[in-house]
């Protein structure tokens, strides 16, 4: 089994510290011992300019069956003979957390703002299987993580191509995501795909869900699926997983997601535009929603449009699906008259990725322009910052963000602008909010104005 990760920096970053990252010097093959085999750690390429690190897991069939933790039954030759040494699965997953422990904490005392930030990987796994779950299982798992997806089906034999594809994939992941979340998400992923484990599960896979799945399977889209198919479909383990999990804070992510649906239901919208739409995480929560009888979704950048498409599964969507789904390529600061007659715009997290000069553009495009009945606008709350104990005073929540207002500042942006267009605005807290800092997220309500 083998799984690679490669670092290719976007800035003046050093790639090669990407071996500090992970506790394992880009110089040195290290082997280590473990009840499924020897697991190897090597670097095929380490520059400057793009650096990867390998981990290769060679599976000892024999002892892995004669070990009766490992559920073996030494007279059944179906533990002699199967994809097991090949596939990536609860083997790699275990492997991944025995000698990245470390790496997967997130903490680094060399590179601690590093460690901290979404790194540009690419993740290539040679051979995976994704036993059921229905189609497109690879892509429903990792793409709400903000992956992108590209998965090929391995031929049953390539002398024989009219005997079709076998039930393997290959798989490989690119996206900016955290060093230690990426192996948290293959630690649990894995086994998903795979359905199954070489293990005895017990009352302990809770907990490694729990502390693996933090920061991103208590809003996966398909958290259920996920906790049902690592917990081996045991019931028991599965009310308790589940309490365990609904228990942990709701991810701001998640706050601001509802607080704009909330928004949307609040003035009837059915015909929206979600602008800067991204990789298409609301997309995906207005689509579940059949109130929603037209959905367009814009974003400047090409890669970002053809993610959402993936998220939304749009090339296996009926006739009818595609009819109510639009993805454009446009921007926020210019008019483009297909955004025309909407019920509403979202604008969420993205006005602070503008720069200042370009707002009164942006102010154009939206409220002169496009008009819609409604719009809601999201950002950060800059006073909530001091809470943040990682973020260092005067800096902001994102490298891409050109400013952060406070209340007053966004009050004062966002009442001007109703006043020069037409609009009435309401302002909502988003997250939970601090008596004195306020809420972490705020939101104002955008709603035009009737002639009397």
């Amino acid at each position: 089994m083998l799984v690679t990760i490669t670092y290719t920096p976007t800035d003046s970053q050093d790639a090669t510290a990407l071996g500090f990252l992970m506790y394992k010097h880009p110089a040195k093959v290290q082997t280590f011992s473990a009840p499924v085999g020897d697991i190897h750690v090597f670097y095929p390429e380490a520059t400057p300019e793009r650096c990867t690190v390998a981990m290769m897991l060679e599976v000892d069939p024999i002892a892995l069956v004669r070990n009766k933790r490992f559920r073996g039954d030494a007279g059944a030759l179906g533990h002699y003979v199967n994809d097991r040494p090949y596939v990536a699965s609860s083997m790699l997953a275990v492997a991944i957390g025995t000698v990245f422990r470390t790496a997967m904490t997130g903490r680094s005392d060399s590179y601690p703002e590093l460690a901290a930030s979404a790194l540009p990987l690419r993740i290539e796994i040679p051979v995976v299987s994704a036993r059921g779950g229905g189609d497109g299982l690879v892509r429903r798992l990792f793409e709400p993580c903000g992956w992108t997806v590209e998965e090929q089906r391995i031929a049953l034999d390539d002398a024989h191509p009219e005997w079709g594809d076998s039930r393997f994939s290959s798989v490989v992941l690119t996206g900016e995501v955290r060093l230690a979340e990426a192996l948290r998400q293959l630690y649990v992923l894995l086994p998903v795909l795979d359905d199954a484990k070489h293990y005895w599960v017990g009352d302990d896979e809770i907990g490694k869900l729990e502390r693996a799945g933090e920061g991103w399977l208590p809003a996966h889209p398909e958290r259920e699926l996920i906790t049902r198919r690592y917990l081996l479909h045991q019931r028991a383990l599965l009310e308790t997983a589940d309490a365990v999990l609904d228990e942990r804070p709701t991810p701001l992510s998640q706050h601001r997601a509802d607080a704009v649906l909330a928004a949307l239901a609040d003035v009837g919208a059915h015909r929206v535009v979600d602008m800067g739409c991204g990789p298409g995480a609301l997309l995906a929560r207005l689509v579940k929603d059949r109130a929603f009888s037209k959905i367009v979704g814009v974003d400047v950048s090409a890669r970002s449009l053809e993610q959402a498409a993936r998220m939304l599964q749009l090339a296996e969507a009926s006739d009818a699906e595609r009819e109510r789904i639009d993805l454009l390529h446009g921007s926020v600061v210019y008019r483009d008259e297909r955004l025309h007659g909407f019920d509403a715009m979202v604008l969420m997290e993205v006005i602070e990725h503008v720069d200042p000069s370009r707002l009164g553009a942006l102010e154009d495009a939206v409220f002169a322009s496009a008009s819609p009945g409604s719009v809601v606008v999201t950002t950060p709350n800059a006073e909530y910052n001091a809470l943040y104990p990682d973020l260092p005073a005067g800096t902001f929540r994102h490298d891409d963000h050109r400013f952060e207002w406070t209340r007053d500042e966004f009050r004062a942006w966002a009442e001007g602008v109703a006043g020069r267009h037409g609009y009435a605005v309401e302002f909502r807290p988003v997250g939970d909010a601090d008596a004195d800092l306020g809420a972490p997220t705020q939101l104002a309500l955008f709603r035009k104005e009737v002639a009397a």
